[in-house]
């Protein structure tokens, strides 16, 4: 069985309303200009077929995955997670032992994550590292160029 996507409701929602943009606009636009640039005649030399053709199977793509990621999805119901720990859903404030400065994350599911925003994917390796922990404890996660060590300060859960 393939692994689970946890997710919220909105996230879901997000989702869904992003498939349904690209099913039912974007691809009869760019199927549209497939059509059109067909009769324009010798396709060999027609930047404009390859072009749309390349678009086409650009949203093909996106649309397989995220029908996927929904296929998969699973809500997750935040009101039976322990509050004390570090969880999905929660917002998490932690001290990077080596560098000394803190950063707040927020565990979210698919479609949800926003790196500029703070908002990381639960099943990112990060987000991993963190789940479980409580406040006081360090987490200590393996990066490319060693192991980063986290603090925990605060964990909250913003409604």
């Amino acid at each position: 069985m393939p692994d689970l996507i946890p997710m919220t409701r909105s996230g879901f929602e997000k989702l869904k309303s992003e498939l349904d943009e690209l099913e039912n606009v974007r691809m009869p636009e760019v199927t549209a200009r497939v059509a059109e640039a067909r009769g324009e005649g010798d396709l060999k030399e027609n930047a404009e077929y390859h072009g749309a053709r390349e678009s086409q199977g650009m949203i093909q793509a996106k649309i397989n995955e995220l029908r996927d990621k929904l296929a998969r999805a699973s809500i997750v119901d935040m009101s039976k997670l322990p509050k004390d720990e570090v969880v999905f859903g929660c917002t998490v404030k932690v001290k990077d032992l080596k560098f000394g400065d803190t950063e707040e994350f927020t565990l979210v599911g698919a479609g949800e994550d926003d790196p500029d925003e703070g908002k990381i994917n639960i099943v990112s390796p990060l987000a991993q590292g963190l789940v479980g922990k409580k406040v006081g404890e360090t987490a200590e996660i393996a990066v490319p160029a060693g192991v980063n060590k986290f603090k925990i300060l605060e964990i909250r859960f913003e409604e």
